[in-house]
């Protein structure tokens, strides 16, 4: 028996096919090769195409179909993992109304701090565990205030992972998890925020049904079964927004459990049996895969816009003639500390760490005479990961300490350079595991299907592939320097 996972990401769409028995994976591809674009008309914008994402997802589960690995017609469930917090429009003929506002993009800011207040902080922070802040319930606020047509004519709002479930299966559905994320949940009257609606002036009626995020969200369609080549009246049985997802695939899944990941932005993501939430609403705490109203386990989540986008920018204007393994290898060569140069990753949009400030990102110290491409892919890596120690830091002062942090075996996790970096800047030993995201929702489908009995059958074959100890507190005067910078960066930005 086979189970079908979806990763519906900033830079591409993945697709991978495991076997249930093994939990292992058995063919995987991913769309576009190239990193798909991000539209940004003015600046702080960030929009992609969900009929593109549709695109993507095809084109993958035709490249795993045709791999020869194995016979489609045994496919029992699918999943679907997406980007957290886009908005996605359609109307009643679910026609989409106008590109997705994703995650990154920040015209919604002031909107979502305007709700804050009127709201009331303590009311925002005890119901609903967030500030509305930069959320998709602010980007919703900004489309019925800018483009009042393009509301008026909507059916219904969704997250990305919705709207691809909606294409496989014609059927619109939600769960407490997306709603929260949204920060459309109220976690103290159990239901969507009457406070956020009455406020921005939304109809109940926007919000699709919701169901728990295991549970059978529609079958895929007959006419288009027969397209990607798959048996009739597939279930679609889970979907969760990457973070909570990626957590999932690590089985990450019980109170004080972490899990990281670094591919476009970078995520810490601990879970919780509180209703938590940070006073500044620095770290967003969101219902997890397995929250339910009567068992609470929620994930505090920080979150950093920009750290395999920055890599990926100091690679294309620095080592664009070279493999991001050259990359490491060069800047392996180059000493702790990168002889005094720094960096500040934070170069796409406001980050809600920061207070949803647009602090930039900076390389700062660079000397001509001694500063060669190596410090910098050196520099870059470190920065990220001192951003992820200050996140950490945030996340320790709201309870959650970790005695180890789990994270997959992919994006900057592959950098033994990076790997390192952020276990001796945190403090935290960290073990890698080869699960990816399209994997996890996978996973995830097996148990919404109930071909698991319980998320613990679904992780029995799980081991860490690698463990990395700190080796040292070398590391401390380097984020310590990091630190005084960024902090007079904030003082004076």
């Amino acid at each position: 028996m086979l189970l079908l996972g979806i990763d519906i990401g900033t830079s591409s769409v993945k697709v991978s096919v495991l076997d249930a028995v093994s939990q292992s994976t058995i063919a995987s591809a991913q769309f576009p090769k190239e990193e798909a674009d991000i539209i940004s008309l003015q600046p702080g914008w960030a929009e992609q195409s969900p009929e593109l994402w549709w695109e993507y997802t095809q084109q993958a589960i035709a490249a795993c179909n045709q791999s020869g690995k194995y016979n489609p017609e045994d496919i029992a469930a699918i999943g679907i993992a997406y980007q957290m917090h886009g908005l996605v429009l359609v109307d009643k003929d679910q026609k989409v109304l106008r590109d997705s506002i994703i995650w990154c993009d920040s015209r919604a800011v002031e909107i979502g701090n305007a709700a804050f207040e009127a709201i009331g902080e303590e009311k925002s922070l005890s119901h609903l565990l967030n500030s509305p802040g930069n959320f998709t319930a602010s980007k919703l606020a900004w489309v019925k205030e800018n483009e009042p047509e393009k509301y008026a004519a909507i059916d219904k709002i969704m997250l990305p992972g919705d709207f691809i479930a909606m294409k496989l299966t014609g059927e619109i559905t939600t769960s407490i998890s997306a709603l929260s994320e949204g920060i459309f949940y109220d976690f103290i009257d159990h239901n969507i925020s009457s406070d956020v609606i009455n406020y921005f002036g939304f109809s109940k009626d926007l919000f699709p049904p919701v169901q728990p995020v295991f549970s059978v969200h529609g079958t895929v369609r007959p006419g288009l079964a027969q397209k990607l080549g798959l048996k009739n009246s597939i279930p679609v049985a889970y979907k969760a927004g990457d973070q909570p997802n990626n957590a999932l695939s690590l089985n990450v899944l019980k109170p004080g459990e972490v899990a990281a990941t670094a591919g476009t932005s970078g995520v810490i993501y601990g879970v919780s049996d509180q209703p938590v939430y940070d006073p500044q609403s620095r770290v967003n705490t969101f219902a997890h895969v397995n929250y339910a109203t009567n068992q609470t386990r929620t994930g505090v989540l920080l979150c950093i816009n920009g750290t395999g986008s920055l890599n990926r920018w100091a690679k294309s204007l620095f080592g664009s003639d070279i493999s991001y393994q050259q990359m490491n290898e060069e800047a392996r060569q180059i000493n702790p500390g990168s002889e005094g140069l720094l960096v500040l990753p934070f170069g796409n949009g406001a980050e809600r760490m920061l207070n949803n400030r647009q602090v930039g990102a900076q390389i700062i110290g660079i000397d001509v005479n001694r500063h060669n491409r190596a410090h910098i892919f050196r520099a870059v890596q470190e920065g990220i990961a001192c951003a992820f120690r200050y996140g950490l830091d945030i996340m320790r002062e709201n309870g959650m300490d970790p005695t180890v942090i789990r994270a997959g075996k992919a994006n900057m996790f592959m950098s033994d350079i990076f790997t390192e970096t952020f276990v001796n800047v945190t403090g935290v030993p960290v073990e890698l595991y080869k699960n990816d995201g399209s994997a996890g929702a996978a996973l995830g489908a097996g148990i919404g299907a109930g071909i698991f009995t319980s998320p613990e059958e679904a992780f029995n074959n799980m081991l860490p592939v690698q463990k990395i100890e700190p080796t040292g507190n070398q590391f401390e005067q380097i984020y310590q320097q990091w630190k005084t910078l960024l902090e007079k960066q904030l003082t004076t930005n």
